[in-house]
């Protein structure tokens, strides 16, 4: 998933819990707190996610399978179009 993807999904995300959390406490300051909650809480699994595939990539590469030209080829095919 590339970042931007995330953004619009993350945003509307926090929307959709802010909409909820003010109907169900009737307070727009919860229900912010709980969309600025919803928001810190995906960007941190975001983040896991990123760190965890660039380790997983490594591990792989350290392992003996990154001298190979099969392996090469596929992390040029990972990487997004500039």
């Amino acid at each position: 998933m590339y970042f931007p993807q995330f953004l619009v999904g993350m945003f509307a995300t926090s929307f959709v819990v802010a909409i909820w959390a003010d109907m169900a406490t009737g307070s727009v300051w919860k229900a912010l707190g709980w969309a600025v909650l919803a928001m810190v809480i995906l960007q941190l699994g975001y983040i896991g996610l990123v760190v965890r595939r660039i380790y997983r990539r490594e591990s792989e590469v350290v392992e003996g399978n990154g001298a190979s030209g099969a392996r090469a080829r596929d992390l040029q095919r990972d990487r997004p179009a500039l």
